[in-house]
């Protein structure tokens, strides 16, 4: 439990991807964090159903006081990278995706000096843009429990092409996130996307919050 003031911070990338079948997969690898380094998956299946796959109980507790899920599954969580391609392993999950070029807004989020772009106050600032540009994301709002949560994106390169089982079934070609996935205060983007970011949750007061809250 954090105090008044702490801030969490967690640097990787996020990846999110729809499929022919219905299935939505967000993953997010964090060599950096509070927690050691740990890959988890959110999964929301084509009936609304969202899971939480953790690699164990303490990423669980975080992961799931921070986001909505209808059920929570331990296991281990692996991350293999072979130049641009990523396959993540749980019990459930066998999925593999391919990154191709940075687009422009790519480039844009590299350009950003680290300091700026994760800086609570320039993170907030984008949020409207954020959300015109890109249709379902924000990058400020709530992580419950009095606190607030930043997503400082540093670079972005499309998913080209993606490879997902689930619970042993073939789930077909990659789509766009669509409906978007419904976790927490924002979903990936639409077209899908790996996302080099860092990710800030500040604890705060609950006058604080009640200020900050939209």
């Amino acid at each position: 439990m954090g105090t008044d003031g702490q801030t969490d911070r967690f640097d990787g990338w996020i990846a999110g991807v729809g499929t022919a079948a219905g299935l939505r997969v967000v993953v997010g690898h964090w060599p950096h964090s509070p927690y050691g380094a740990f890959t988890d998956v959110m999964v929301q299946r084509p009936d609304g159903h969202r899971l939480l796959l953790a690699p164990d109980e303490r990423v669980a507790a975080f992961v799931s006081s921070t986001y909505t899920f209808d059920e929570t599954r331990l296991g281990p969580v692996t991350h293999a990278q072979h130049g641009t391609e990523h396959r993540v392993t749980t019990i459930e999950l066998d999925l593999t995706l391919r990154t191709g070029a940075r687009p422009p807004l790519g480039w844009l989020l590299r350009a950003v000096p680290g300091r700026v772009a994760t800086a609570p106050a320039w993170i907030a600032a984008i949020d409207a843009i954020a959300r015109r540009v890109l249709p379902g994301v924000r990058t400020v709002g709530s992580a419950g429990g009095g606190r607030r949560e930043y997503y400082g994106a540093r670079d972005l390169h499309r998913v080209v092409d993606a490879r997902v089982r689930w619970q042993g079934d073939d789930q077909g070609p990659l789509t766009p996130v669509d409906p978007p996935v419904r976790f927490g205060f924002g979903s990936t983007p639409r077209a899908p996307s790996l996302v080099r970011i860092t990710t800030l949750v500040r604890h705060t007061s609950e006058r604080a919050r009640l200020a900050s809250d939209p």
